[in-house]
Order: structure tokens, then sequence, then C-alpha cells
């Protein structure tokens, strides 16, 4: 449970038990409860959901509410998108950001490195972050305009598997930096973290299979296609960089988030 909830309060402004003293092992254990921490933001945008909904919607029957088309889907869209930038910080996004403008500025692996370490934000990285955010809005806006059950479970859904990819590349791929916050991580991560996370996700999909069994092709495809994106784009920094990094970790989380909710839209 500690190391859970240091996993909380390290990827989320969620703070049940403030803890101010990590140890290296608790920090780099929390690793294996990320998908968990992933759930507890899914739970938060789906609840956002639901409440604007019942607003949205007067005299409306609350078993109604997984059938109904929202009223306002842009709006639904842009409210999910500002929790999902507030519960966690915006921390995937500077490590987006901050990916972005490295590992693709065409410079030599100290200069990239660099620039990544940078707590400035480049021109590419800004423009990289607009157009990643118009895709998460134009994605979830189609899912609000086909019914609230499809845009809550998305909700729920993305975070989950953004997390677990986060897992996976800290336990696939060797940590670029002899030192980093994202060290302790790639330290205590073993080829069993990657698996109790995978079995964590599926416990944690479960509800949704049982409500929903024709959920289950949007999940598997969702999770195939991020972990395909995972296992490039982590060979792909290796070749750049020699590994990974923290702000990896980030951009991959951010990315495989966008791919989930692609592949939603389109099943």
């Amino acid at each position: 449970m500690n190391a859970f909830l240091i996993g909380l309060q390290f990827l989320t402004r969620i703070s049940i038990v403030r803890q101010t003293v990590w140890t290296e092992q608790s920090f780099g254990e929390s690793v294996k409860y990320f998908p968990a921490v992933g759930a507890v933001l899914g739970l938060c945008y789906s609840a956002a959901v639901f409440i604007l909904t019942i607003i949205a919607n007067n005299n409306l029957n609350i078993m109604d509410i997984p059938n109904v088309t929202t009223r306002f889907p842009m709006l639904e869209a842009a409210i999910i998108l500002t929790l999902m930038a507030m519960l966690t910080g915006g921390i995937h996004c500077d490590g987006f950001m901050d990916t972005m403008d490295g590992l693709f500025s065409g410079r030599d692996r100290e200069r990239i490195m660099q620039i990544m370490k940078d707590s400035r934000v480049g021109a590419f990285g800004v423009v990289s972050f607009v157009m990643i955010s118009i895709l998460n809005f134009a994605a979830l806006t189609e899912l609000a305009q086909t019914s609230t059950m499809n845009l809550m479970t998305a909700a729920y859904a993305t975070p989950i598997i953004g997390r677990l990819m986060m897992v996976i590349t800290i336990g696939s791929f060797p940590y670029a930096r002899p030192e980093g916050m994202g060290k302790a991580f790639a330290t205590y991560t073993t080829k069993s973290t990657i698996l109790f996370a995978v079995v964590e996700t599926l416990v944690l999909f479960l509800p949704l299979i049982l409500l929903m069994s024709n959920i289950i092709k949007t999940l598997t495809i969702s999770i195939i296609a991020a972990s395909i994106f995972t296992f490039y784009f982590g060979n792909f920094s290796i070749k750049k960089i020699g590994g990974v990094t923290g702000d990896i970790y980030g951009a991959v989380t951010t990315i495989s988030e966008s791919i989930v909710l692609l592949i939603f839209v389109m099943i």
C-alpha cells in the first residue's frame, strides 16, 4: 500500500497520505502500481463525465445515463483534457515536450540530453503538444457524440493503458543517464514487475468486461497498438541516446493515451 501511495503522489496531484520522505527502493517499487494510479485518474475522468451528463440533462433517469448522447460534446472533451493536466500536474506533458524537443532536434547525443534536461520548452515541443492536444480533443468529442458510456469507458481505460506502457518502457529499456529521478524506477523494475502490471491491468479492466462483453476487442487492440508503439519508440530512443529517460517515460504515456483514444473512436 505504501508503494501505491508513493506512486499516486508522484504521478498525480492526489495525495491521500502526504509523504515527504521516500527511499529509493520504495520509490522504485511503486512502478508496479502505476496502472492502479491510472485507474484512479480514470475514475475521476469518468465521474466528471457522469456528473456533467446529469447536469446537462434535466429529469434524466440515472439508469439511462450510459445510453444518452451528451448535449455538449466539445465541452465535455475540454473538461476531460483539463482534468488530465490538472490531476497529473502536467508531469507527462512536460516530459512529452522535452522529448520532442530533444529526440527530434537533429543534434548529437550529448546535445539531445542537454536539451531534454533544460527546463525551458522549445518551439517544436510546444507545436507537438498543441497537435496532440487537438487530436485528443477531436477523439474525445467524437466519443462524446456516440454515447456517455463510450466516453466514460474510454476515459477510464486510457490512463490505465498509458501507465502500463510506462511500466513496460521502464522495465524493457536501459536508462540513459547515470543518475536521475527515473533511475530508481529502472533499478527496481524487473520482468516480474511488468508481468505484475499486466495482470493488474487485466484485473482493473474486469468490471468493464463483465458489463460490456464487446469491449474486449477494443481493449485488446488498444493494448497491442500501444505496445507496438512503445517498443518502436524505445528502440528509437536507444539509437538516439542509448536508452530512455524520465522525459521519455512521460512521452510514451502521453502518446499511448492518444493511441488508445483513436482506437476507441475507430472501433
